[in-house]
């Protein structure tokens, strides 16, 4: 059977990128769907990327995909894939373009979901507004940029005592927001009491922050504003594409799809890499594993070109 394309890489943040980078080099015949802004499009830099330390994220990914160009098996377009079906060993693909809204059709031998994940913040007034900036996800790609400084971990339970002990890392005032009862063991009150991190269960109204997005102090129910320069929080996640669920791929008890060492999620020809599988969420991990993906993809396909 003819495909259109060996490999179809649906996402063009760094793990689409990566991979389709590795596949150009393997002089396979690629699309790269760009499905539009990152998850860290808010951010005012990406850190802890190798060479690129700091650096805005719109402007890595358009490095990113200038350096495809010399590879003319390569093809970025703006296309959000909405549906995939199998065809034969295979896979046919729908979506509309980006600029045009075009009806696409496309088949590939191979496809590589990098579409990401989105984050699920509280609905009150400031998380939104000051996402990526005043209020924040990751102590290791911005902590040191607020280090130092009087910093709030927002949650409840397990989940915002580990991240408060690994926040209190980059600064010694550190106060936990629970926005209302926090459901903490008397073993997690007693590790908070003893890195000298306090409590605060009253109920939050809104975040309160500045024209640049910085965050200027947590306003609670009862009238009380706590001046902090951040906010930390894990959110809840779900994956920006239906595709993997809709095909019926496996995933996992926190709805990342289930991929195994080998990048291969549960639908054969079907692989997923960066934060849509499970694992550490950082620009230059997804890199890392779309670049492992690709390998893997052209050694699949060079073993089902060259039978024994």
């Amino acid at each position: 059977m003819s495909y259109d394309y060996d490999v179809l890489v649906i996402g063009a943040g760094s793990a689409g990128l990566s991979a389709a980078l590795t596949l150009g080099r393997c002089l396979r015949r690629v699309l790269l769907a760009d499905g539009g802004p990152p998850r860290n499009e808010c951010s005012p830099g990406v850190h802890g990327f190798l060479t690129r330390d700091g650096i805005r994220p719109a402007e890595l990914l358009r490095i990113g995909q200038e350096q495809l160009q010399p590879y003319d098996t390569v093809e970025v377009q703006g296309l959000k894939i909405e549906t995939l079906a199998r065809q034969g060993k295979g896979f046919r693909a729908t979506g509309h373009g980006t600029a045009d809204d075009a009806l696409v059709e496309v088949t590939a031998r191979r496809v590589l979901l990098a579409t990401g994940v989105s984050d699920v913040l509280p609905a009150l007034p400031g998380f939104r507004e000051l996402w990526g900036r005043g209020v924040l996800h990751c102590p290791y790609c911005h902590g040191w940029e607020v280090r130092d400084q009087p910093l709030a971990v927002y949650g409840q339970g397990s989940t915002v005592t580990g991240l408060a002990l690994l926040v209190s890392r980059w600064s010694r005032d550190v106060i936990v927001v629970t926005d209302g009862p926090g459901h903490l063991t008397p073993n997690a009150r007693r590790r908070l009491r003893r890195e000298k991190i306090s409590i605060r269960e009253e109920a939050v109204v809104r975040l309160i922050g500045s024209p640049a997005r910085d965050l200027r102090c947590i306003e609670f129910a009862n009238g009380d504003l706590l001046e902090r320069a951040a906010l930390f929080l894990h959110a809840p996640q779900h994956q920006r594409s239906p595709l993997a669920a809709d095909l019926g791929a496996r995933l996992t008890s926190k709805g990342a799809v289930w991929v195994d060492s080998g990048l291969r999620t549960s639908i054969p020809g079907l692989y997923a890499a960066g934060d849509t599988t499970p694992g550490t969420q950082q620009a230059l991990l997804a890199a890392a594993d779309g670049n492992r993906a690709a390998i893997i993809i052209n050694e699949n396909l060079t073993r089902e070109e060259c039978p024994r």
